[in-house]
């Protein structure tokens, strides 16, 4: 049964429109909100291409269905950056490092990677490892991840270069 639905997506409340509960949240913010950021990857939430932030925690949107979310705040890789534009740390670095080659599970990579810097300032690189475990890249773009994220890391707590 399809209801009337609005989410709180990337700091706004948006109206969706009817929208069946046991709808994917990554088809919705694709085909409603138009946010294609968060890439469809394997459909089960194994690849994590479809990363996104709910609540601040990394989860894959492809499995999650958006009846569950209301009040729920979500992020995708287009609102990271701060309102005036700003990329955030990670978006700097993953540019300085230059770390995409294909680019298509590189939003997901940097959402995870935002979800791990906020309840892990400091990550060694054992909690990257484990935290980006279930991000795939096809590009083996691991090692350039990790630097990219160890970058925005003390670019954020110390205002330092890695």
């Amino acid at each position: 049964m399809e209801e009337s639905r609005t989410l709180r997506v990337n700091g706004e409340q948006r109206s969706l429109g009817e929208v069946d509960p046991a709808t994917p949240l990554l088809w919705v913010l694709r085909d409603h909100l138009n946010l294609v950021g968060a890439k469809f990857g394997c459909g089960i939430g194994q690849c994590g291409a479809c990363t996104v932030l709910v609540d601040g925690q990394a989860v894959r949107s492809c499995s999650l269905p958006v009846g569950t979310l209301e009040g729920r705040a979500i992020t995708t890789i287009e609102g990271l950056a701060a309102e005036d534009g700003t990329l955030h740390p990670l978006q700097e670095a993953w540019i300085d490092l230059d770390v995409a080659q294909c680019g298509y599970c590189q939003a997901g990579q940097i959402m995870s990677a935002a979800a791990l810097l906020e309840r892990s300032p400091e990550p060694s690189d054992a909690n990257i490892d484990d935290a980006l475990s279930g991000n795939l890249c096809r590009c083996g773009t691991y090692l350039r991840i990790r630097r990219a994220i160890q970058r925005a890391a003390a670019r954020t707590n110390e205002g330092g270069e890695a």
